[in-house]
């Protein structure tokens, strides 16, 4: 994997978010975000925004691009890539180690994603050794929903998890979100379900309500 970049907000950080890009993209993709995020004043964070590797996706004629998994087809919920989603599954955890070794609990750290890296964050969420804080995840979906159940570690079902969609998102479908969302619910996850009149993308009002997620779930540590 390539370097992450590394945002602090604030002196001695006690907080970390893990914001992974979705398909194409790089860590700076949410990094401008940041400020207008309007976090509780007093409270050091840590932004962590990964890179994912460069590998050929084969939706998009084998091209080579920053991916976390590879895209099999158009249905993204068929055919899926277990070998990809593991390495990134084995990096998150990679992840919340370090900041766990650098003095911040897992249980004061979230993990984000848009499209492929919140589809990652969820997976991670499921099977992870860690207990975290929150899980935020935007427009994206549920991978390996069938094996969910029986895979999961349960360390994961008492956090605050964040979903947000467009309603006319035509990269991951509204009705995917949905089904995702409906799968979590049924195996007790505590999820938070927003929708707004966009495709794929992050809107303001998102952000907003994204702004108010974080505040919440911080001042509760505080």
């Amino acid at each position: 994997m390539k370097d992450s970049i590394i945002l602090d907000v604030g002196n001695n950080p006690t907080h970390a978010i893990i914001w992974l890009h979705g398909l194409g993209a790089n860590g700076h993709d949410f990094e401008a975000i940041v400020p207008q995020l309007h976090l509780p004043e007093g409270v050091s964070i840590r932004f962590v925004f990964p890179n994912a590797p460069d590998r050929p996706v084969t939706v998009n004629g084998g091209m080579l691009m920053p991916a976390w998994y590879d895209i099999k087809g158009i249905d993204i919920a068929s055919k899926q890539d277990l070998d990809g989603m593991s390495e990134s599954f084995g990096f998150v955890e990679q992840l919340i180690s370090e900041q766990v070794s650098a003095g911040i609990g897992a249980d004061k750290i979230i993990l984000a994603g848009f499209s492929q890296g919140g589809a990652v964050v969820l997976y991670t969420m499921l099977r992870s050794k860690f207990s975290v804080l929150g899980v935020m995840a935007l427009s994206c979906y549920l991978p390996f929903a069938d094996v969910s159940a029986t895979e999961q570690t349960g360390n994961n079902l008492k956090t605050s998890v964040f979903m947000g969609h467009g309603t006319m998102d035509p990269v991951v479908p509204h009705e995917l979100g949905l089904k995702s969302r409906d799968t979590l619910n049924q195996l007790g996850y505590q999820t938070s379900w927003r929708e707004y009149p966009m495709q794929h993308s992050v809107s303001l009002e998102e952000i907003m309500d994204i702004s108010s997620w974080l505040s919440a779930l911080i001042e509760k540590t505080e």
